[in-house]
């Protein structure tokens, strides 16, 4: 295959499949906008792929997708990371499959508006530097070859559908049979769309590009065509939804349905923990002397130390247990996770999960009842689908197999998806249960809760989620998740790590609660995608006497903000347009790839007093001299 045919444009790390560039995504390349293709076009090569073993993550999976998903598989990793890129040779060209997308290009030179269907584009593949592969406008009038840009406007819908921007339509107000000639002219500077205007040279109409947005879109664009521009296909059923002009890069274009958990010892032996780590080799073991093979090549890794023998029982144990199963009932991610951390045991540390208990800062003791270093980690990720226009439903909620607005990523039932793992270290904090109980027994706590409580059911309602009153998280929620942001903020200023790389793992449960005990805790983690993962420079902030001036300097910065008094009160909205109060980019907010609830459910009154509210603070006022 020639690599012109199906040039190299780009290159992407894995785990920005699992938080940015997954199936669906548009990718923003120099000079073209490229579409991740569905799992049907991904290459099935072992060679690039390989499984990544985590059975509860599998089991949530299942219980999502069905049954028949069988593997969690890495994405296609190029045969030339590392080395000097052969561009001639078809087998370092194996990645991940994209497609031109928006089909309409804008020539800057000359300003005509067409689609590539047009054959008024050529492509000009770079072997050499994929990145500046782009299209250029053959026969432009203006200058020679020009490059072309994609246009700016798509059409997206929220049950995930893209389109192209229907634009013979919209400046024609309505279907047409005229052999357009489109051009895109900006009259002003700021690249606001009433300052754009959408021009037919052949029938002379114009039409401003504003007339595409707000109460004025809902009638001059058409209903949504279902079209799955990924999938290569259209749904098999009239979507009946009214499209909304998106800007290309938008931020709510895309946003991934990602399971996430934490790869905790479940194995009874160092041995069975050894084989589930290499299973992805050592499924395909027929005999006791293919083990032996393996030995000999040297591929047994740490389980050298054991004998064929044992080795080979090992691997029928586990193929026994089978594959788990889709059951009628969603994995518990957290709750396994909750009680290795609340209950540390050091006899179960292995190379991928290491646990230290801490001591408690002074001065925290009252609330705060246990700390546990995380000196290694590690985390795997698994991608079931995506949304467009509005977020997926929050992770801790059970009824995502039903989403209505979850997009497949394959056309067919997948027998795998997508996954990646990060290793890295973290520092957990768990609440006395004691004093939260206190806490949420004041009468002004109370009452803060129902407010939220109405925030939350108006802003369910707004999207059309049934039950309005289910899955409300609770001030317990609220309580944790804002720590976690006031001391990820504060910790990122030490620890060597940007703010983006730190994330938080809530645990909540009230006591009766179905699951199990209650939970009260919070890791903070930061992880990276190689073998090694990160260095330390967070488990060091951890020990008594720094966690306790991080966690004096993150409530002493919580109790003002840079936007008081409008942010100190600011409170849960009845509408349903906010769900957090007293929180905003300046003080709490943190970036996407570190809050779980997408800044949801936000409150420093409840951390501290603030300019509105002194009587919500769970912790006592602090001195930060």
């Amino acid at each position: 295959m020639p690599p012109n045919e199906h040039p190299r444009v780009g290159d992407l790390r894995p785990s920005q499949i699992m938080t940015t560039f997954g199936v669906g995504a548009i990718v923003e390349l120099p000079y073209i906008s490229a579409l991740v293709m569905g799992l049907e076009d991904w290459p099935q090569n072992p060679e690039t792929m390989w499984e990544i073993s985590e059975p509860r993550l599998l089991q949530a999976v299942r219980w999502t997708l069905g049954a028949q998903v069988a593997r969690l598989l890495t994405p296609p990793i190029s045969a030339d990371a590392g080395r000097m890129l052969n561009p001639f040779s078809s087998e370092e060209r194996q990645g991940l499959p994209v497609a031109t997308f928006p089909r309409w290009m804008l020539c800057p030179r000359c300003q005509l508006l067409a689609p590539l269907s047009s054959g008024l584009f050529r492509l000009d593949p770079n072997p050499f530097y994929p990145d500046r592969t782009r299209y250029v406008h053959a026969n432009c009038n203006k200058a020679t070859e020009p490059v072309v840009l994609p246009a700016r406007f798509l059409a997206a819908c929220e049950n995930g559908h893209l389109d192209d921007f229907p634009w013979v339509e919209f400046v024609h107000r309505g279907p047409t049979n005229c052999n357009s000639s489109l051009r895109l002219i900006e009259y002003g500077t700021t690249g606001q769309a009433r300052d754009v205007v959408v021009q037919c040279d052949t029938c002379r109409v114009s039409r401003l590009l504003s007339d595409a947005f707000g109460e004025a879109g809902k009638t001059s664009l058409p209903l949504c065509r279902g079209r799955r521009p990924h999938l290569r296909d259209f749904d098999g059923e009239p979507c009946g939804l009214q499209v909304r002009a998106v800007l290309l890069g938008a931020s709510n274009l895309w946003f991934p349905a990602v399971y996430s958990s934490l790869a905790i010892p479940q194995e009874p032996t160092e041995l069975a923990h050894l084989v589930a780590e290499h299973w992805g080799t050592l499924q395909h073991v027929q005999g006791l002397s293919e083990v032996s093979l393996l030995r000999r090549l040297g591929h047994l890794g740490d389980l050298a130390a054991y004998s064929d023998e044992e080795i080979w029982q090992a691997i029928e144990q586990r193929r026994q247990q089978g594959t788990p199963d889709a059951g009628a009932e969603p994995a518990d991610l957290k709750t396994p996770e909750w009680r290795m951390l609340a209950h540390p045991d050091p006899a179960r540390n292995t190379d991928d999960w290491r646990l230290r208990l801490a001591e408690v800062p002074a001065g925290f003791a009252g609330a705060l009842d246990k700390v546990v270093l995380v000196e290694r980690m590690r985390e795997v990720r698994a991608m079931v689908g995506f949304t467009r226009i509005d977020a997926p439903p929050d992770p801790d909620e059970a009824p995502v197999q039903a989403a209505p607005k979850r997009m497949r990523i394959s056309r067919g039932a997948p027998h795998w998806v997508p996954a990646s793992e990060t290793r890295g270290e973290g520092i957990f904090v768990q609440f006395r249960e004691d004093e939260l109980q206190r806490w949420l027994g004041r009468e002004e706590v109370r009452e803060r809760e129902d407010r939220f409580r109405a925030s939350h059911s108006a802003w369910r309602r707004r999207r059309g989620l049934e039950p309005a009153e289910g899955n409300f998280p609770g001030l317990r929620y609220i309580l944790l998740h804002s720590f976690a942001h006031a001391l990820m903020r504060q910790l990122a200023l030490e620890c060597g790590y940007t703010a983006a790389s730190i994330r938080e793992r809530i645990y909540s449960r009230n006591p009766g609660d179905p699951g199990g005990e209650p939970m009260a805790g919070v890791l903070i983690y930061t992880a990276a995608p190689d073998s090694e993962g990160t260095l330390g420079g967070l488990v060091s902030l951890g020990k008594p006497e720094q966690l306790g001036r991080h966690i004096t300097l993150a409530l002493y910065h919580a109790a003002l903000c840079a936007s008081d008094p409008l942010c100190a009160e600011h409170s849960p909205s009845s509408d349903g347009l906010t769900l957090h109060g007293a929180a905003c980019h300046a003080c709490m907010f943190a970036p996407e790839t570190s809050c779980e609830r997408g800044n949801r459910y936000l409150d420093r009154s409840v951390l501290t007093a603030t300019m509105d509210q002194q009587d919500l603070a769970y912790f006592q006022p602090v001195d930060a001299q």
